[in-house]
């Protein structure tokens, strides 16, 4: 789960998992698989950044961490 910021400040937590697409147009919007848009306050980025450390955090996306060039 990841937590974000709606455009009236309030806050909401997504299940990072059911992301489908995030837009800038301007604001940032993220449409779930379900089809639900939900605009929120954090970038196209930040968004990408946090749901990449759930990703790491729940072990889907270990890959993702910095490679180790001196192995």
């Amino acid at each position: 789960m990841i937590q974000l910021t709606k455009l009236n400040r309030s806050p909401i937590t997504l299940n990072a998992i059911y992301i489908e697409r995030l837009e800038s147009i301007p604001d940032t919007v993220v449409t779930l698989l379900s089809g639900k848009k939900v605009h929120v306050l954090e970038t196209v980025e930040e968004v990408t950044d946090n749901v990449a450390t759930f990703y790491q955090k729940v072990n889907l996306l270990h890959s993702l961490q910095e490679p180790n060039w001196t192995e």
